[in-house]
Parts: structure tokens; C-alpha cells; sequence
């Protein structure tokens, strides 16, 4: 089931989110998200409403089948809704993360850097998902229904991903990031044999369509190893980016 029609929060309103983010409305399959195993304390604000993006980004793509599936105008605003609040939350990290990186030491400045970072993937993260949710709802022809299988799998294994990265932030887990980043070659197999599928359909738009939306999901699992990638050089020290590519999904 989709989650609940979306709130009274606008996106042109002030970019700061609520004091207390507990009682931010609950997602669909919310899981807890109880503070990470470290050391120093609990987490700051700023690090906490990233984990909240994390679960944002994540209920939007697990709307996204019902709205492929079924046409849901419940799951369309459940998106849309997502995609207001990861805006927001994206401009309260970006307008405080200044200030707080002034006054902490060097591990907390490092988690507060990928926290912006994190924010700004995963806003992207909602506004492809958007773009996808907009194609959907702009269609006046039915998909073929293999398309919409191939779409629904591609969002199934975001979410997952999406999942998975969070469960790694939460724990300052490894072998989370790893999984993401094998998981990545998934979404990108179902994306080659829609484009394959479609080019060969030269200038139909239909076919058109469906090569934007599964790019957009494509470009949506790159958005969400580049949050595996933050997560490995946050509890490694070092960045992988920078490392040789065989290792990448060592």
C-alpha cells in the first residue's frame, strides 16, 4: 500500500525542519532509527535529518510500482511529497552545516560533510524519481506491460539499495557499502535491456518515454553509490573514488 497522501508542508515555506524530526509522518515500512554504534555521543541535529532523507528517498521509491502498476494518485502525491521534503531538508543542512563544522573536531566534521553530501544525492534521488512519477502520470497510452515489469524491478532494487546504504549509515557498517555497490550492476542490467529493447524502435515516442524513465532510475542507483562510496571513506578514512577500479566491488 502507498503511503498516506502527503502533508500541509509547502516547499516554498522555510527551509527548516521541524525541531523535534520524530514526529515527522512515518513511511511506509519505516524502520527505527536508532542512533549509530560509535563513540562521542549521539548524533547532532544535522546528521539525524540526513538518516530522515535516507527514509524519505526510500519511501519514495517504494511508492513508485504502485504508481507504475496501478496509476495510484495516492502513490503520485506520496512522491511528490517526498521529493518536497528531501528539498527541504537539503537546504537546512546546506544553510547550517557553516556554522556547526566551526566547533567540532575532525571525525564529527567529516560526518557532517557527508551528511551535505548524502542530503544532496539523495535529493537528486527525488527528483528523478519525480521526473519518473511525471512521465507516468502524463502518459495517455498504457505501457506495455513488460516495460512496466522492467520499471517496477528497477524501482524495487533502488529501494533495496536505498535500504541497504541507510542500514550502513545507521551502523557504520562496510559491507553495506559493498552491497550497494554490487547491486548497482542489477539496475544497471535491467536499464541496458530496456535501451536495447527501445533504440531499436527508432523514433517511436512511446519508446522514447520509457528510455527517459529508465535512465532516470539508472541515474538514480549512481546517486546511491555515490552515497556507498561516502559511507566507505567515512568509516575508512579514505575515499574510493580514488582507488583502483577493480576494487571498487572487492
Amino acid at each position: 500500500m502507498p503511503r498516506k497522501p502527503p502533508s500541509s508542508r509547502n516547499a516554498t515555506e522555510d527551509s527548516a525542519v521541524p525541531a523535534n524530526l520524530e514526529t515527522m509522518p512515518v513511511r511506509a515500512a519505516e524502520i527505527s532509527t536508532k542512533p549509530p554504534k560509535k563513540s562521542g555521543g549521539g548524533l547532532d541535529q544535522l546528521s539525524r535529518t540526513a538518516l530522515k532523507a535516507f527514509l524519505i528517498a526510500r519511501d519514495a521509491a517504494f511508492n513508485l510500482p504502485d504508481l507504475l502498476e496501478r496509476s495510484s494518485r495516492m502513490a503520485f502525491l506520496a512522491i511528490k511529497d517526498c521529493e518536497k521534503e528531501l528539498d527541504i531538508i537539503e537546504r537546512y543542512i546546506d544553510d547550517r552545516l557553516p556554522a556547526a563544522i566551526t566547533r567540532v573536531n575532525e571525525m564529527r566534521a567529516r560526518q557532517l560533510l557527508t551528511s551535505l553530501k548524502s542530503a544532496t544525492d539523495l535529493e537528486r534521488i527525488g527528483d528523478l524519481i519525480m521526473s519518473v512519477a511525471l512521465r507516468v502520470q502524463a502518459r495517455t497510452t498504457k505501457m506495455a506491460a513488460s516495460d512496466v515489469r522492467h520499471l517496477v524491478e528497477m524501482s524495487a532494487i533502488l529501494r533495496e539499495m536505498l535500504d541497504v546504504v541507510y542500514r550502513g549509515f545507521l551502523n557504520l557498517d562496510l559491507e553495506s557499502a559493498r552491497k550497494v555497490l554490487q547491486m548497482d550492476k542489477d539496475i544497471d542490467r535491467v536499464c541496458h535491456g530496456l535501451f536495447q529493447k527501445h533504440l531499436a524502435a527508432n523514433s517511436d515516442p512511446e519508446s522514447f518515454d520509457v528510455i527517459l524513465m529508465a535512465q532516470a532510475l539508472e541515474r538514480a542507483g549512481d546517486h546511491t553509490t555515490n552515497l556507498a562510496e561516502d559511507l566507505y571513506s567515512l568509516i575508512e578514512g579514505r575515499s574510493l573514488r580514488h582507488a583502483p577500479k577493480k576494487r571498487a566491488s572487492s
